[in-house]
């Protein structure tokens, strides 16, 4: 098959969408498909992959809140180009104003609309969360509802990567969802990685000893991530517990972040890794993962850190809780139930949650598995199409 997903998330600085599509395309070359990304750009330009697979830059503006970002402007160049293309199945991966492009086009091939961002827990859930219910703020974004909804007779699929997702699109009335869970890297993330020598230093770093316990944060530095939250948890936490935590990230919170931190030595502000076997091994080392966002459609980080034997202390909503087995879920969007977690976590049996943790590490979804099962799902809208004429 040949598909062409429209990418509006996809930048190459981007965070886990910009993963997921590098590892779509390697996944793809194996299959024997050709995946073609149409990605917003600041120019045209074509980067030619393995198997015939590429990604074509298309100009778009960039998007004000990121500038690494750019965003579809011109329907009528991405319909040529869709024309041009002829293409098996398209899929569109973004809830806003591109989907709505590719449900215009005039093709034939059938659609699928891959969400991987739910704006309504990034932003509205977030802002109006402590006055009012989830039900409530529903009915104030009934617009962006009734966007989903018409989306959803457009298409052909909806695809959640989370239950959490999936169960409330379907409370919201879209009717063709089906959920296909990302997933790790097969092989690369392990228990096994552990290396206690350089979890003594990352610990050094954080001003402490090995007798201290500590914590990963992972993701990129953005507002929905909740990153000065969670840092004030730990900070609050260490009053009581040798505690440190290493945050690998990036982002346009950035400032807000380094402000939270002040002049804490115990919580150290590290760029994104790249290098994938070196980001195991900090995985495997760590003691426990604490994430804040509950946002998240799959939370790649949280499934990397559980592959890796990490218990999860994460919010009870969202992608991240999707992950969950092993540490301590605590209430979203409070700060205080986040406080009494990483508290009660440090106070209770850290070494005896990790290792049930690492018992349990191999159950974590693979992306192998993701992909089979995605570019089943399209195989089979594929003959649905034909066999209909």
């Amino acid at each position: 098959m040949r598909i062409v997903d429209v990418a509006a998330f996809y930048a190459p600085q981007g965070g886990g969408v910009r993963t997921y599509v590098e590892r779509k395309l390697a996944a793809g070359a194996r299959a024997g498909h050709e995946i073609v990304i149409i990605a917003p750009g600041p120019s045209y330009d074509v980067v030619e992959m393995a198997g015939g697979s590429k990604i074509i830059f298309t100009p778009g503006p960039s998007f004000p809140l990121d500038r690494r970002y750019h965003y579809f402007s011109d329907e009528p160049a991405l319909h040529r180009l869709l024309d041009s293309l002829e293409p098996d199945v398209v899929e569109a991966s973004s809830p806003w104003s591109s989907p709505s492009m590719v449900a215009r086009w005039p093709g034939t091939a059938p659609r699928a609309l891959f969400l991987h961002a739910d704006p309504l827990s990034a932003y509205a859930y977030r802002w109006f969360g402590r006055a009012l219910p989830i039900s409530a703020i529903d009915k104030m974004f009934g617009r962006f509802w009734r966007h989903l909804r018409r989306l959803d007779e457009q298409f052909d699929l909806v695809v959640s990567p989370s239950r959490h997702l999936h169960d409330r699109l379907v409370a919201g009335g879209l009717h063709r969802v089906v959920t296909i869970p990302l997933g790790v890297e097969k092989g690369l993330f392990s228990p096994s990685l552990r290396d206690e020598g350089l979890r003594a230093r990352l610990l050094e770093r954080c001003a402490l000893g090995p007798e201290a316990t500590l914590l990963i944060g992972m993701g990129r530095l953005g507002a929905e991530k909740r990153w000065p939250m969670v840092i004030d948890a730990v900070t609050a936490a260490g009053a009581r517990h040798p505690v440190g935590m290493v945050l690998l990230g990036d982002g346009t919170a950035r400032g807000g972040v380094v402000r939270a931190v002040a002049h804490n030595p115990h919580i150290q502000l590290l760029a994104p890794v790249r290098e994938r076997p070196a980001l195991a091994q900090i995985l495997a080392s760590g003691d426990a993962l604490v994430h804040g966002c509950e946002a998240e459609t799959f939370c790649l980080a949280a499934a990397e850190a559980r592959a890796s034997g990490l218990p999860l202390i994460v919010p009870d909503r969202g992608g991240a809780y999707d992950q969950f087995e092993h540490g301590i879920a605590w209430r979203a969007g409070s700060a205080a139930a986040l406080r009494a977690a990483i508290g009660d976590y440090l106070a209770g049996d850290p070494q005896g949650q990790r290792l049930r943790a690492i018992a349990a590490a191999d159950t974590v979804t693979d992306l192998d598995t993701h992909f089979n099962r995605l570019f089943a799902a399209y195989a089979d809208l594929v003959s649905a199409r034909r066999a209909g004429g």
